[in-house]
């Protein structure tokens, strides 16, 4: 496949998946949403590849979530037509869960929205010291496609997903959201050094403590809870709040 929206490589057993379109902070349009799940599958399928790693182009974002100047261009939609757009979000965040092979997140600045979503679905999180991470999306009304959050900080999801409020680094380490900061400088040799230290690790090993790891998780209501949240995401996108109105009519103007 011919990539427009994102990079791929690989560097002995590991692929380097990387979003692609800095000029929009990385921002996930549904070309992107497409090609990264195509390129994790491909990843998946490969018999030389063990681990996965994902970033963003340029120093400013990892992604800054969802294009909402791709969506503000597009005609209103009914609840059905807003339950296919986000399930599509969905499956595409559930893309690194499924995967068997273990997904590391390299989070180079900001990691907002859906972006953030999608890398706490990845296994493991390193961050450069100056990212900066929010469920901001929650300010204008607008719903969180996979509810993960809890699942990762516990009782500190409430507050950031009421509030929409950003964290940097320092505290997204000491929440365990991300489980390394390293200087800017360091993160993609500090991120690859590990990457390559998993890849000696047996291919089926990887796999089948992954499958362990996240049918625990399962065993718990994860993906029950998911889908719920899928659901919730629905209604708060369908309907237009004061709130969503007014933020919709302003990235219409500004093209934010």
């Amino acid at each position: 496949m011919d990539y427009k929206t994102i990079a791929y490589e690989t560097d002995d057993r590991v692929a380097i998946i990387t979003f692609n379109r800095p000029e929009r902070l990385n921002a996930f349009s549904l070309e992107l949403r497409d090609e990264v799940a195509h390129a994790v599958n491909t990843a998946d399928s490969d018999p030389e590849i063990r681990v996965i790693v994902i970033t963003g182009a340029g120093e400013r974002a990892f992604s800054a979530g969802y294009d909402i100047k791709q969506s503000a261009e597009a005609p209103k939609k009914t609840v059905a037509q807003w339950r296919d757009r986000l399930a599509g979000d969905y499956d595409f965040t559930f893309s690194v869960w499924n995967c068997s092979k273990p997904v590391i997140a390299m989070i180079n600045g900001y990691c907002l929205a859906g972006a953030l979503e999608f890398a706490q679905m990845c296994d493991i999180r390193y961050c450069s010291d100056d990212s900066t991470f929010g469920v901001v999306e929650t300010r204008f009304s607008s719903g969180v496609v996979t509810m993960i959050m809890p699942w990762v900080v516990g009782a500190r999801a409430r507050e950031l997903v009421y509030t929409g409020d950003k964290i940097d680094a320092a505290e997204a380490l000491r929440l365990g959201l991300v489980n390394k900061v390293f200087p800017k400088k360091d993160l993609r040799q500090e991120t690859m050094k590990i990457a390559k230290r998993m890849s000696r690790v047996a291919l089926a090993c990887l796999q089948w403590n992954k499958r362990s790891i996240n049918n625990t998780y399962d065993a718990q209501g994860f993906q029950a809870a998911m889908r719920y949240g899928l659901e919730a995401c629905t209604i708060l996108d369908a309907t237009e709040t004061p709130e969503y109105q007014k933020f919709d009519e302003l990235r219409r103007e500004k093209g934010l």
